[in-house]
């Protein structure tokens, strides 16, 4: 699905070839500085690369429109920027802002309850902790059906107990569908549990690409 070869974003990352299928879970890890996030973006177009090529189902990533790129690859940040008013409002705006008309009162409940959340649609965004403002973040997300997730540390404000609850609720969701997952998460035990492929970078470069039955 992707293919980047002999990439280099200033002095951050530099990818001289590097693969990523469809209908797989993949984990980056490494530590903080890494690389890991810019990887990301650089897969949906939001940086572009300095040098070097990126492929998105064999054509280059740059002659996409970025706006059709974004809806089919989305990805959603460490620190996702909640709409102002109430979880109702957001998934109404979500849909909005991609064209499509507000969906029923069942299907935001679901949702909620597809990320754990006990919480009524009238709940107020600014009075939602971290991790519920995450939680709901990832919803709107998922209320759109992308066919690829990038996902920044989506775990980052929950607990471990949480934490396993939503990664494994996420893959599942991405097998069900047949779609792809890709994830930066801090955790090891996170991309063991989970991850078809794990790649570990190192300043800035890939240190190893692994498979569950082993090193590629």
């Amino acid at each position: 699905m992707f293919e980047l070869k002999n990439v280099k974003f200033r002095d951050i990352l530099t990818v001289d070839e590097l693969e990523l299928k469809a209908q797989q879970v993949t984990c980056i890890v490494g530590k903080s500085g890494g690389g890991k996030t810019t990887l990301l973006k650089l897969l949906n177009n939001l940086i572009s690369a300095d040098s070097g090529t990126i492929l998105y189902k064999g054509k280059e990533i740059d002659t996409y429109n970025p706006i059709a790129l974004r809806r089919e690859v989305m990805m959603l940040p460490q620190q996702p920027v909640m709409f102002s008013g109430t979880i109702r409002e957001n998934f109404n705006k979500t849909l909005r802002f991609t064209e499509r008309e507000a969906a029923s009162e069942e299907v935001y409940t679901d949702l909620l309850q597809q990320v754990g959340l006990k919480l009524t649609l009238e709940a107020d965004t600014k009075d939602l902790s971290g991790g519920e403002k995450q939680r709901v973040a990832l919803a709107r997300v998922l209320l759109l059906h992308p066919e690829t997730l990038l996902l920044d540390e989506p775990s980052s404000a929950l607990d471990d107990e949480t934490e396993d609850f939503i990664i494994g609720m996420v893959v599942d969701y991405t097998r069900k569908r047949k779609g792809t997952l890709i994830m930066v998460t801090h955790a090891m035990s996170v991309a063991e549990r989970f991850a078809d492929v794990t790649i570990t970078l190192f300043d800035g470069k890939i240190q190893r690409v692994d498979k569950l039955n082993g090193t590629l």
